[in-house]
């Protein structure tokens, strides 16, 4: 999986967290995403093709997602993953997870999925939107929703990281991450994440940000404990 700074994806969840095994038993790995240094300031972004986006966000502007802290530089929208090891087939089928257009932006700025997947793709604006995911070993569509019309579903075939735009308006733009583990989590506000239900093996956790790259650590699950790492992108 090509994992390398592919351009400018938060948790949509069902009763299992997105991503998390639905198996019990097993080891955890938890742990913490911070960045090292001062973060960029957020830019705010220009709606100006989108006269009602402009009225929309008046007195509460939009501001570029691509880093996002929160308190003690706790890193939003990190992809936290096995990248190695995990041994386990494409048991029970994921439940199909929401992507939604509203309020002019993403409301989900970084999606993970697993490989196969169904992504229901919606749009609640009042105006039209072109989703176009930039697949590079996946196909790359793009698809026209005006308002009113019904959301639809696709599903991606292999691993990739994908960006995400829409060609009418310059500023939305997200990922969708297409994982071949059921193990995966995208970081919230606080930077925490939970890999629970790992069978006894040994793991290659990858943590990945769309500006700051991935960073990954091994870790050995022997039997039912809990375990603890934390990763640390350093801003520039």
């Amino acid at each position: 999986m090509n994992l390398t700074k592919l351009g400018a994806l938060t948790l949509v969840l069902c009763a299992t967290p997105l991503g998390v095994s639905a198996n019990s038993g097993g080891g955890s790995v938890s742990g913490q995403v911070t960045l090292n240094g001062a973060p960029p300031k957020p830019k705010t972004l220009d709606l100006s093709k989108e006269p009602d986006c402009v009225k929309l966000h008046a007195s509460n502007p939009l501001l570029s997602e691509n880093v996002v802290v929160g308190a003690g530089n706790s890193l939003r929208n990190v992809v936290v993953y096995i990248s190695a090891g995990d041994s386990e087939a494409a048991a029970t089928a994921a439940p199909t997870v929401l992507y939604n257009q509203q309020g002019c932006h993403y409301t989900t700025h970084v999606l993970a999925v697993r490989v196969g997947q169904e992504v229901k793709i919606s749009n609640n604006d009042p105006f039209s939107h072109n989703i176009h995911p930039l697949a590079k070993v996946n196909r790359e569509w793009n698809r026209m929703q005006p308002p009113g019309t019904p959301p639809f579903s696709y599903a991606f075939d292999r691993e990739e990281i994908i960006p995400v735009k829409c060609n009418i308006h310059p500023w939305m733009s997200g990922y969708f991450a297409v994982l071949k583990t059921s193990h995966f989590m995208v970081t919230g506000d606080d930077g925490r994440f939970t890999l629970p239900n790992l069978p006894p093996g040994h793991y290659v956790i990858t943590a990945w940000h769309e500006q700051y790259g991935t960073v990954s650590k091994e870790v050995t699950i022997s039997g039912a404990e809990s375990q603890s790492i934390d990763f640390a992108f350093t801003a520039r």
